[in-house]
């Protein structure tokens, strides 16, 4: 069998970790041949492949990126996109595709494994940790602890200066980088999409941090809103996929706090740096196994789905089930980081 592999939308630590598990466990187990296809769903599209063999992996592990390049393409906007991914496929003798992706890199292969029998199985990556069907992605923990990192930075510098210090971190439509960095970071105010802030509210904190001569650190996700307010956006532009580039609500809330509070602040945008770098043991132990279990639903025939962790375990999901919502954080879990506040 020859397999074709992908890796689509936005970089993130453990991609190169998941081609190597697949590769090495495809060829010296199962005998199979890869080929990779280069800059996500564009490479089928067009036919840029690159060979995958042992020698290839050797040593990715602990490199983050990936050694296939990605794109944010969408093969449904291009012109006869599937009839050219199934030419290219038909040319390079590919049996099966393995879409290493999030949201929109998974949704392509439920359509084409769907409604177009294209044979693909899906592994979930995004450090937003936003697909519902598994409890974690891969990516997700090194974002956390870049994030952290930088928050335990900041706070030194905050005291010296007796400043706020905003820090927007990335996320997209949910709050789990936030939620997560913000309480281990120490942050005294963390703000998530999935919960409208009130920016009278956030002013009173930070006030109360003050009284007892302590400067604040506010953790905000890039897609977090004010009770009265749109989403703050760079741009209006558009990806493929229908998607605005976030951005921007960290530095109008530090406007808004040194306007209301009278105390200086300043914004540090975390942005890609969350998904660069050598990615964290945990993030290389998830992805290993994911491309592990992902070629063992290809020997088994068992397209269409995904590999999620549940638990510790890993298991295989329908990928239109994966794709069908995002995964938020619930109030609750939000509700709990409420007592550092203030």
């Amino acid at each position: 069998m020859r397999v074709g592999v992908l890796t689509g939308g936005g970089d993130c630590p453990g991609l190169n970790a998941v081609i190597r598990g697949v590769v090495r466990k495809g060829t010296q187990e199962y005998g199979y041949e890869f080929v990779g296809f280069r800059d996500g769903w564009r490479g089928p599209l067009e036919g840029d492949t690159v060979p995958l063999d042992i020698p290839a992996v050797r040593g990715i592990l602990p490199r983050g990126g990936t050694i296939l390049g990605s794109s944010r393409t969408n093969p449904f906007k291009e012109k006869d996109g599937v009839r050219r991914i199934r030419e290219t496929l038909a040319k390079q003798e590919v049996e099966a595709l393995i879409a290493i992706g999030g949201e929109d890199t998974l949704g392509v292969a439920a359509r084409l494994c769907g409604e177009h029998a294209v044979p693909c199985v899906g592994v979930p990556k995004t450090i937003d940790n936003d697909l519902s069907a598994t409890d974690y992605t891969f990516g997700f923990d090194t974002a956390v602890g870049v994030a952290t990192e930088a928050i335990d930075r900041l706070h030194t510098t905050a005291e010296s200066h007796m400043r706020v210090l905003v820090v927007e971190v990335m996320g997209r439509h949910a709050g789990w980088i936030a939620l997560h960095s913000g309480l281990a970071g120490g942050a005294n105010v963390i703000l998530i999409p999935e919960q409208r802030f009130d920016i009278e509210q956030v002013c009173r904190w930070i006030d109360s941090r003050f009284k007892v001569r302590y400067a604040p650190i506010v953790v905000v996700a890039e897609g977090a809103m004010p009770k009265d307010g749109q989403m703050v956006l760079k741009d209006d532009s558009t990806d493929s996929f229908g998607h605005v580039r976030l951005s921007g609500v960290g530095e109008w809330l530090a406007k808004e706090i040194e306007a209301r509070t009278g105390k200086e602040a300043r914004t540090t945008v975390l942005g890609h740096t969350q998904r660069g770098g050598t990615p964290s043991a945990f993030d290389r132990w998830l992805a290993t196994r994911f491309g592990l279990h992902a070629i063992d639903a290809v020997r088994d025939g068992d397209f269409g789905k995904m590999v999620a962790l549940r638990g510790t375990d890993i298991v295989r999901v329908p990928i239109a089930e994966a794709t069908a919502r995002l995964k938020t954080v619930d109030p609750a879990r939000y509700a709990e980081v409420g007592v550092f506040f203030g």
